[in-house]
């Protein structure tokens, strides 16, 4: 996280202490650099500067709309999986020429919606879904643009819950299946076939799935072309990884270069990706205040205010995430190994495990690469309104972007009998 460095002893990003952002926003608190997310998305850009493409930043990642707001204006598409999101892009200024919709689960609600605003394409994830699209869009009078996405069978070498490229994931159409699927779609009325798609998993740090995936699809645009299918993209998804730890995922500039060289004979096709955590996870930070330091035997907690209903990846697939002290350590702190814990009623409420820190009450610590799946996976578990959220803005400029959650927020929509 560039972003953050040590000056005087304090912990700052950019030009602000991270202490005066506590007192002034309170915490838990949610905080976005806006130039890294711009740096990060103009390197997939750049990248494809002499390629026709669009590049759709995967909104379930971090969704207030603010980032979508930055996006948009910085010329972005955006992948979608629910008429939630896709009525967020559209308040944020998106264009929906520009929205792809993902999810194995649209309902007859949202394919209606998302064919009335004239979205860019529909990624289509199973036989009956392809012929509720076309059912929707006959009785609305339309012609339904769709993707097919395609499951490759390729191991994307990541965490189970957040890989699905191999054929016992819920996502996609069997490779094994896709040609017959494609006849069968290029026969329905009110169905128009521009793209196929694919997308692996989420946090990959290697080329190498990447590119058994891209040779995969190609093949298959091979074939369908063969049976008169021609189309007009090829979409392959997104999943980069960023570094958390000591991971040294491939740039983004590194991916594309290589897609590329696989791209060079098809000319015709615009290139779609679909990168979300790329763009956001390392603009972002969750500050969070030390309630108590509770020390049995040889067992050290560091209990702070933010828990699981703030940030769950570390509950919920033993995500590493760093964690810093607002006070700049000293060689003469006497350190131990502190778990860091949240103050949900349940045992996996740990954002840490045994970090060597130097901490007491009231003391505030930074979880970083925070930007994606961080406050988009929040809840109100046991009875936690959500955190604000803040973006930083050049050195020394910030705004709230997203009120704290009040406690007449949590009922809000309840009625008593």
């Amino acid at each position: 996280m560039e972003f953050l460095h040590y000056h005087n002893g304090q912990l700052l990003a950019g030009k602000v202490a991270i202490s005066d952002l506590a007192k002034q926003y309170g915490t838990p608190l949610y905080v976005y650099c806006a130039d890294y997310i711009t740096q990060q998305f103009c390197a997939y850009q750049d990248s494809l500067k002499d390629k026709q493409h669009l590049i759709c930043y995967a909104v379930k990642a971090n969704s207030n709309l603010s980032v979508l707001n930055l996006l948009a204006k910085l010329g972005a598409g955006f992948d979608i999986v629910s008429q939630g999101e896709l009525e967020r892009v559209l308040k944020a200024g998106g264009d929906p020429k520009k929205i792809v919709f993902s999810g194995v689960a649209k309902s007859i609600v949202e394919i209606k919606r998302a064919l009335e605003v004239g979205i860019k394409c529909f990624n289509v994830e199973s036989e009956p879904e392809l012929y509720r699209i076309n059912e929707v869009a006959k009785q609305l009078g339309k012609i339904a643009t769709v993707s097919l996405r395609i499951n490759p069978d390729v191991d994307a070498k990541t965490h189970p819950y957040i890989s699905t490229g191999l054929r016992e994931n819920k996502f996609g159409i069997s490779y094994q299946l896709a040609l017959d699927f494609y006849q069968k779609a290029a026969c329905l009325s009110h169905i128009k076939i521009v793209g196929i798609d694919c997308h692996i998993g989420s946090q990959l740090t290697e080329l190498s799935p990447f590119l058994d995936a891209a040779d995969r699809i190609l093949t298959l645009v091979d074939k369908l072309k063969a049976e008169n299918i021609h189309l007009e993209h090829i979409d392959l998804g997104g999943g980069l990884g960023v570094c958390y730890d000591n991971e040294t995922p491939p740039c983004a500039s590194l991916l594309v270069s290589e897609l590329m060289v696989k791209l060079a004979n098809y000319a015709e096709l615009e290139v779609i990706f679909e990168p979300g955590r790329s763009i956001v996870a390392n603009a972002g930070l969750l500050i969070t205040k030390v309630e108590y330091t509770k020390h049995q035997d040889d067992n050290h907690f560091a209990i702070v205010d933010a828990g699981m209903n703030d940030l769950i990846r570390p509950a919920l697939y033993q995500a590493w995430m760093r964690v810093l002290p607002v006070k700049e350590p000293k060689s003469s702190d006497n350190k131990e190994y502190y778990n860091v814990v949240g103050p949900i009623c349940e045992s996996s409420d740990v954002l840490a495990y045994q970090r060597e820190l130097f901490v007491a009450q009231d003391d505030l610590l930074v979880i970083c690469s925070a930007g994606a799946y961080g406050f988009s996976m929040a809840s109100n578990y046991n009875g936690h309104p959500r955190p604000a959220e803040v973006m930083l803005e050049g050195d020394n400029q910030h705004k709230l972007i997203r009120k704290r959650e009040t406690f007449d927020d949590l009922w809000r929509g309840e009625l008593v009998l």
